[in-house]
C-alpha cells in the first residue's frame, strides 16, 4: 500500500514519529508516495527530517500557536484571532494537500495531528483511506487523565484533537503503556527509531535540555549562572539560532539536531524538557530520569506530564529547575524492560491494520490486489 502523510511541523516530535513510520512501512514492504508538513513562519523545518525521510517534502502554512513576545508561553486568545485572520490562507494550504494527494495517488493519508487533516477530509473527501495518529488521541480514551479545573482549555484541546480526525477510519493513540482498545480508538506503542534503541548507553556529567518554544531558554540560563558547577546542554529550534552557541561556561545551546541530541540523551545524567511525547518517550527507552515541565499556556502539555507521571516517565515540574532533576533516582530496570517490549510491538500491530485495511478493500473493490 501507498501512504502518504501529513505530518504538524510544531516541535520535533510528530516528525521522529513520521521519520519512525516511514522505516516501519519500508520493512514491512509499503511503501511512502510523499510528504506534506505543516509549519508556522517563525519555524524552520529541521534539515535532518528533510535528509532522513527519503521522499519529497511538501511544506504548507497551518494553524499554529501564538506566543508572548519572549516566545514562551501559549497566548490562546491571540492564538485563535490570529488563526481566524489567516482562514483564506489555510484554505490554500488545503488546496495545495489535495494537489499533492491527487498527483500521489496515496491508498491512505496518515495524519500525524495536523489540524489541516480532518479539514481535508471534511472538504475534499480523498479516495483514500484517513488515518491519524499521535498521543493526543488518547483523550478519548476511559482512563486518561486530564489536567484538573481549565474547563475551556480542556474543551479546546478535545475539540482540536477531534478536528484533526474528523472522517477518520483509524484513530491511533500513542501510549507510554498498553490500554485497552475502544470501539472507535485502537491503542499503540510509542514510534521509536532504530537510532534510538542502537544507541550505546552511558552517564556523563552533564543534563540534557530540550525546549519546543525558546523562551524557556531565559529559565535555563538563569539557572546555569547561578549552579557553575552543573553542566548544561540544551537544545532547540530557534529560528536563526547557530548551530552551537556557548553563553556560559557550562552551558550550550545546540539547534535541533536529531543524530547529536539522541547521542546526548544517551550520555546524559537526565533529561528536563517541556511535556511533549517524543522525547520523553526515548529517555525512557535509555533509562533516564524525566523532569517535565508543561509549556504556559498549553492545555495538552498538561495532561501530558500527568500522563507521564502515571505512566512512570518522569515527574512533572513548573519551570526548568534542574536542583529538582537531580533529585531523581534512575527508572526501575523491569519498567524499562517492559516498555522497551511494548515499544517492539510494533510490527505486529502495524500487521493488523494492514489486514483489517486490506479487508476493507476488497469488500469495496473485490478485484482490488494489495502490494
Amino acid at each position: 500500500m501507498r501512504f502518504l502523510f501529513l505530518i504538524q511541523g510544531e516541535g520535533r516530535g510528530h516528525l521522529t514519529q513520521a521519520l519512525s513510520f516511514a522505516a516501519l512501512l519500508k520493512a514491512e514492504g509499503q511503501s511512502l508516495c510523499g510528504v506534506v508538513v505543516g509549519k508556522s513562519p517563525r519555524r524552520a523545518l529541521p534539515e535532518f527530517f528533510i535528509q532522513k525521510i527519503g521522499v519529497e517534502v511538501t511544506t504548507v502554512e497551518s494553524p499554529n500557536f501564538e506566543t508572548d513576545g519572549v516566545e514562551k508561553q501559549i497566548l490562546l486568545g491571540k492564538t485563535i484571532r490570529t488563526n481566524l485572520l489567516k482562514l483564506p490562507t489555510f484554505w490554500k494550504s488545503l488546496q495545495h494537500v489535495h494537489r499533492v494527494v491527487e498527483e500521489k495517488q496515496p491508498d491512505i493519508v496518515l495524519n500525524f495531528y495536523e489540524p489541516l487533516g480532518g479539514l481535508y477530509s471534511l472538504f475534499f473527501r480523498p479516495k483514500a483511506a484517513f488515518w491519524t495518529i499521535g498521543h493526543q488521541y488518547l483523550e478519548a480514551h476511559p482512563n486518561f487523565v486530564f489536567a484538573p479545573g481549565r474547563r475551556l482549555e480542556k474543551f479546546l484541546f478535545r475539540m482540536h484533537t477531534r478536528l484533526t480526525a474528523i472522517g477518520a477510519e483509524e484513530r491511533l493513540a500513542l501510549s507510554f503503556l498498553p490500554k485497552e482498545n475502544q470501539a472507535e480508538l485502537r491503542v499503540v506503542p510509542p514510534l521509536l527509531r532504530k537510532e534510538v534503541k542502537e544507541l550505546k548507553v552511558s552517564t556523563t556529567d552533564f543534563y540534557l535540555a530540550y525546549m519546543v518554544n525558546p523562551g524557556y531558554a531565559e529559565e535555563v540560563l538563569s539557572f546555569a549562572k547561578g549552579h557553575p558547577e552543573v553542566q548544561i546542554k540544551a537544545f532547540w529550534d530557534k529560528k536563526g539560532a547557530q548551530e552551537v552557541e556557548f553563553p556560559l561556561p557550562n552551558l550550550s545551546f545546540h539547534k535541533v539536531n536529531d543524530q547529536g541530541f539522541l547521542e546526548a540523551m544517551a550520555a546524559c545524567k537526565g533529561l528536563l524538557c517541556t511535556a511533549g511525547f517524543e522525547s520523553v518517550c526515548e529517555a525512557m527507552y535509555l533509562g533516564k530520569p524525566v523532569l517535565m515541565v508543561p509549556v504556559a499556556g498549553q492545555y495538552e502539555q498538561a495532561c501530558n506530564a500527568l500522563d507521564g507521571e502515571q505512566s512512570g516517565a518522569g515527574k512533572k515540574a513548573d519551570f526548568f529547575d534542574f536542583s529538582l532533576l537531580t533529585t531523581l533516582q534512575l527508572p526501575d530496570p523491569n519498567h524499562t524492560a517492559n516498555y522497551r517490549k511494548w515499544t517492539e510491538s510494533w510490527p505486529t500491530e502495524f500487521r493488523k491494520l494492514v489486514y483489517k485495511q486490506g479487508q476493507i478493500a476488497q469488500n469495496d473493490s473485490p478485484e482490488l490486489v494489495l502490494s
